[in-house]
């Protein structure tokens, strides 16, 4: 294999240079709004409203994430050793981003409706369908929010979102791996690149945990009810969209394709693709709107006296 290669106008070479820019691309990885990241990552973080538990939040995605970069690095790295173009090629298919894409939506959507009704598994007791058929009698408890939200469930999203394959992949799996020495070490780029995007998640992790706590003039009872209903309703409704987002791109893969350019030569940033697209509507939109909702809730049941 050779251990020369060029990406960005500038050639790299030796079996170091190719490990310090895997971990370059990690934190690059982590920093930019990417759709295998961010929604979870920030679904997770608002939800443990705190700076600490948001930071843990990142770091428990990231490790598995971390765990499934590495292993699917030393597969690519035996993958094109062995010259099997095939399953490279599938790798990179709609077909193959879509299936990654349902897994992600359902993980996200059992999570959230763990959060919402506390249960692992979708079900609608007798007595909930009554009330549901009751006009106005849905979701009027704040206690219906009373699940804490699932820390260690963010480590089987980061082992699903592993298999992502955005720009900074293609860049990573197709180009420094190869540069790799031999088997034995095919693993390192996937688990630099890990570390890399684990150490931005744990950073916005924390940010986003400590913003929640900004909120002003309700309870302590409030921001954890605020806190829940956030993250419980992009993980969700993000599921869910996720879900769709996949089914679509396996049923007209021209979908994975299609991008506007932006002018902005950082990848992720570069084109308003379905991934960046997917980021605006389970980050910005969903969490915007979920914000406002659990304000306009809390404000009334959690107000601080004047």
């Amino acid at each position: 294999m050779s251990s020369i290669f060029t990406i960005f106008g500038i050639t790299f070479s030796g079996f170091l240079s190719g490990l310090v820019l895997s971990f370059v691309l990690g934190l690059l990885h982590g920093v930019t709004p990417d759709e295998h990241t961010w929604p979870i990552t920030f679904s997770y973080a608002v939800g443990s409203y705190s700076t600490r538990a948001g930071a843990e939040a990142g770091l428990v995605f990231s490790l598995g994430f971390t765990i499934e970069r590495a292993v699917l690095s030393e597969i690519f790295y035996i993958i094109l050793s062995a010259s099997l173009g095939g399953v490279a090629s599938f790798l990179q298919s709609a077909l193959f981003f879509g299936i990654v894409y349902v897994f992600v939506g359902f993980a996200m959507a059992f999570a959230g409706y763990y959060i919402k009704y506390g249960n692992w598994y979708p079900h609608i007791e007798l007595d909930r369908l009554v009330n549901l058929l009751n006009k106005g009698s849905k979701h009027e408890s704040t206690d219906f929010y009373k699940k804490k939200v699932p820390i260690k469930m963010a480590i089987v999203h980061g082992l699903i979102a592993g298999f992502g394959m955005g720009a900074f992949a293609f860049i990573l799996f197709f180009t420094v791996v190869p540069s790799m020495p031999n088997v034995y070490v095919g693993f390192l780029p996937g688990a630099l690149f890990g570390v890399g995007t684990m150490i931005a998640q744990i950073g916005f992790g924390a940010v986003f945990g400590k913003w929640i706590t900004s909120v002003k003039r309700i309870n302590k009872r409030g921001l954890e009810f605020v806190a829940r209903y956030i993250s419980s309703s992009i993980l969700l409704y993000g599921g869910i969209i996720f879900v769709i987002a996949g089914l679509a791109v396996v049923m007209f893969p021209p979908l994975l394709s299609f991008g506007i350019a932006t002018g902005v030569r950082v990848p992720n940033l570069d084109y308003i693709d379905i991934g960046f697209i997917l980021v605006v509507i389970v980050v910005v939109a969903l969490g915007v709107i979920s914000y406002l909702k659990a304000i306009s809730i809390a404000s009334k049941k959690f107000r601080v006296p004047d």
